[in-house]
């Protein structure tokens, strides 16, 4: 095959949750510019409809639906109306994400409970109900959106967010481990760990640890609008046939330091 014809998504659906702005827009961006149909899902209806409008115009088929991907109801309605615009589901990009910041020893029980269920649970829900489809298809592209913060401990200083830094260490551990249990339904399931991009969620985050974060980057910036397209596209492709229960790190360095 073509090497171009590798990042080729003509033709494919790909999900993504939390696609109306941040991260997710970006990637909806990407995929969207490589040929893909893009469906964008979180709770705030309009912002996906915003980016949507946007993809539109510049020639993409779009779908913005309202999705708490928590309550598994709102999650089988999207993969539903997925289905009924678009008749398959090729690619997942499970993006939707929530922080919360204290010390450890002061950490809100109830907003534990919220940054674990919507990081691990809603990642959960959304990976069973489009597998369901993937396994039917015998084909599918599971992206996980994790975190550096994911790989281990980290610095109080930059984010003292033990649940979110918790949570997605236990996305890459679900990725690894659902990557092993549907290999042979031929569904890749990897993760993608940024690490400091300016968007709504880490704007308190960076604005507080600018220069511990810069001066730990070894390519000295934080992320740009662009530097999750080729990452995301890479796994939502065939160029990443042969690649599975993987865990991109994007990060300018910062993890090798």
């Amino acid at each position: 095959m073509n090497v171009m014809n590798l990042f080729d998504l003509k033709g494919k659906t790909a999900i993504i949750t939390g696609g109306g702005r941040g991260l997710g827009a970006q990637i909806a961006e990407g995929l969207s510019e490589a040929g893909a149909n893009v469906v964008l899902c979180s709770r705030k209806l309009e912002a996906c409809e915003e980016t949507a409008k946007r993809l539109k115009d510049n020639g993409a088929e779009t779908l913005a639906l309202q999705c708490d991907i928590t309550n598994p109801e709102d999650v089988q309605k999207v993969i539903q109306e997925t289905l009924l615009e678009f008749g398959r589901i090729d690619i997942l990009v499970n993006n939707s994400g929530a922080t919360w910041g204290a010390p450890a020893a002061e950490m809100p029980l109830e907003s534990w409970k919220k940054v674990i269920d919507v990081n691990v649970t809603g990642t959960f829900l959304m990976s069973q109900a489009a597998g369901k489809v993937m396994i039917e298809q015998q084909s599918g592209k599971i992206i996980n959106i994790s975190s550096v913060a994911g790989l281990g401990g980290v610095d109080p200083r930059v984010m003292d967010t033990i649940g979110y830094n918790t949570s997605k260490g236990a996305v890459i551990t679900f990725t690894k481990d659902l990557a092993v249990k549907w290999g042979k339904y031929n569904i890749h399931v990897n993760c993608i760990a940024p690490g400091f991009f300016p968007t709504k969620m880490s704007k308190a985050i960076i604005e507080h640890g600018r220069n511990p974060i810069l001066e730990t980057t070894p390519l000295g910036r934080f992320g740009s609008d662009d530097d999750l397209k080729g990452a995301a596209l890479f796994l939502a492709s065939n160029a990443s046939d042969f690649v599975t229960g993987n865990v991109l790190i994007v990060d300018g360095g910062t993890h090798a330091m």
